[in-house]
């Protein structure tokens, strides 16, 4: 099944986390540095793009849907050019500022056409201005089909039980990409998407494909949760849910950067979820989305016309 594009356009997705600002620097190198054994960087160019929450909630828009941001960040420089840069995509943001927050901003040296070191600045959101955005996220919600929780876990997200008890009373579609060792406050989420390092985290290891899905099963019924989305890079992805599994391979083209892959997945399968689709209908559209997004550099969203056309 594949949604018109007026389908998309009505359809709204309130994402909330931990949004940050990705920076680019592109340079040369042409020599090793006198002072210690690295490579000597001539920056040539700057780039900066949304990252964490933000990058999801762009790539929603990309697709075509509308989207409302809440997330916490501080009252400085790089909270202001990721909110100018959120504006440009057509993205309402709710910002709750914090004048001792830092906003997270992840600095990446390129040459060679490939990363050389990435720099990340970062700190924990205070309790109270947390607070404040459960009540804005109260006022948000029933305007919106589907709600996403984009954990990066940087302290954005301390009351997602809350919210998810709110977003499950009105019948919402509840997506988590997830973070950490304890995933007991998803619990009653649609579904959860973890990679595959993340759900061994919570899980243990798994001996072989049988092992794998009654964990997740376990996993699933543990929490309440309708599925179980293992996102697994090369090998696809698979579905778990009270019908069973489904499994799907990985898109076959060239992978040049995995970078936000995961945003691009959850985001797709948040916007069809929004326009009614089944867990299981998003979910070859979803493969595919992020099979086209790991051919391009960085953090990048897929539009309408590259996903079905």
């Amino acid at each position: 099944m594949i949604p018109s594009q007026a389908q998309l356009a009505a359809t709204r997705v309130l994402v909330v986390g931990d949004v940050m600002l990705d920076r680019y620097w592109y340079g040369s190198v042409d020599r090793i540095s006198p002072e210690a054994p690295v490579p000597v960087v001539r920056i040539t160019r700057e780039e900066e793009r949304m990252g964490g929450a933000a990058n999801v909630a762009a790539n929603v828009v990309a697709l075509g849907a509308q989207v409302a941001l809440l997330s916490v960040v501080g009252d400085d420089e790089a909270s202001h050019r990721l909110e100018a840069l959120l504006a440009r995509s057509g993205i309402h943001t709710h910002f709750g500022r914090d004048p001792a927050l830092r906003t997270t901003v992840k600095l990446r040296v390129i040459g060679r056409q490939q990363q050389l070191l990435r720099l990340d600045f970062e700190n924990t959101p205070e309790t109270e201005i947390l607070a404040t955005q459960s009540v804005a996220f109260a006022d948000l919600l029933p305007a919106h089909q589907a709600v996403l929780f984009s954990d990066y876990g940087k302290g954005g997200l301390a009351h997602v039980a809350d919210m998810i008890g709110q977003a499950r009373a009105l019948g919402r579609p509840i997506l988590i990409d997830p973070k950490g060792s304890d995933y007991s406050r998803y619990r009653d989420a649609t579904v959860i998407t973890p990679n595959r390092a993340e759900l061994q985290q919570v899980v243990g290891a798994w001996a072989d494909e049988k092992d794998l899905g009654l964990r997740c099963q376990r996993l699933r019924e543990s929490l309440g949760l309708q599925a179980v989305l293992l996102t697994r890079s090369e090998e696809g992805m698979s579905l778990y849910d009270d019908q069973g599994e489904v499994h799907v391979k990985a898109q076959a083209r060239e992978v040049f950067d995995v970078t936000g892959a995961g945003d691009t997945v959850i985001a797709t399968l948040a916007a069809l979820a929004g326009c009614g689709l089944s867990l299981r209908q998003a979910l070859p559209h979803a493969n595919r989305a992020g099979g086209i997004v790991v051919g391009k550099f960085g953090t990048a969203t897929v539009s309408f016309e590259e996903l079905f056309t």
